[in-house]
């Protein structure tokens, strides 16, 4: 991989990962694979990042798998499973286990396997001329990287097999209104926005910031009492954290409160 097909940068308490292959619509190769996964974990170690932003270059956020990898693989079902379990779903599991932010910043296209990288992202923010499509089908494909699991979550069973079924495109006010996206933003200042977004949540209480992230997904595979009983213990320990203890003073001060890394 060339050393700039995948570009890493921390701005302040914003890590920034930059999908960076034009020419191709993002379209992933295995070193790129295993250098994304790295930057995940790489963030989710640095103390200094609060917040994760994930984005593309050019007309293309993500558009998959560059189809030249798939040439690599040997054509027998066990190897085509390692292709996903041990190669594509590096980059799920990192996510997994990020318990900062991790937004998508989605400037063009996002196909198949680039709609599902973007779907696993807590936040979505979308350029006006992002477009979305579960391609799979149209190669005779499934959806490989969690499609089928986020999906649903966002827009329901019956919209997601609709779209899962046909890769119909959807354009970024067609997004915006299903609950695909966030936000969006004139291509132009898409970053910008983001980056505006991102650098606000770095700016709250970093260990408030992580559970609350934890609370919402534990709390979507629970049931109420379990929620309620998790949140209380995620409660008391808040409150004995320097940081609501800054938050506080500072709350009442009228002033922004500032907060040491973890």
């Amino acid at each position: 991989m060339a050393e700039d097909e995948l570009i890493y940068e921390v701005d302040g308490g914003v890590a920034v990962i930059r999908l960076n292959r034009p020419r191709h619509l993002g379209a992933f190769t295995w070193p790129m694979i295993n250098a994304w996964a790295r930057a995940l974990r790489e963030a989710q170690e640095d103390e200094g990042v609060r917040v994760v932003v994930l984005t593309g270059t050019g007309e293309g956020f993500c558009s998959g798998v560059d189809l030249k990898a798939l040439d690599e693989i040997e054509a027998t079902p066990i190897e085509r499973k390692r292709m996903l379990t041990d190669r594509v779903h590096k980059v799920a599991r990192a996510v997994e286990d990020l318990d900062k932010p991790l937004i998508a910043a989605v400037n063009g296209v996002a196909v198949g396997a680039g709609m599902d990288m973007a779907l696993m992202c807590d936040m979505r923010f979308a350029a006006r001329s992002a477009r979305f499509s579960e391609g799979y089908i149209r190669i005779g494909l499934i959806p490989g990287d969690g499609g089928a699991y986020f999906l649903p979550r966002l827009v329901g069973p019956a919209k997601a097999m609709e779209l899962l079924m046909t890769g119909d495109f959807v354009d970024a006010d067609e997004a915006l209104r299903l609950g695909i996206v966030n936000r969006v933003y004139d291509d132009e200042a898409l970053m910008a926005e983001t980056m505006e977004f991102a650098r606000g949540i770095a700016a709250k209480p970093p260990i408030a910031i992580s559970m609350i992230k934890r609370a919402v997904y534990q709390s979507a595979r629970a049931d109420l009492r379990t929620s309620l009983d998790l949140i209380s213990s995620h409660m008391a320990i808040v409150q004995a954290t320097d940081d609501y203890a800054e938050a506080m003073t500072a709350f009442r001060e009228k002033r922004p409160g500032h907060y040491r890394n973890r």
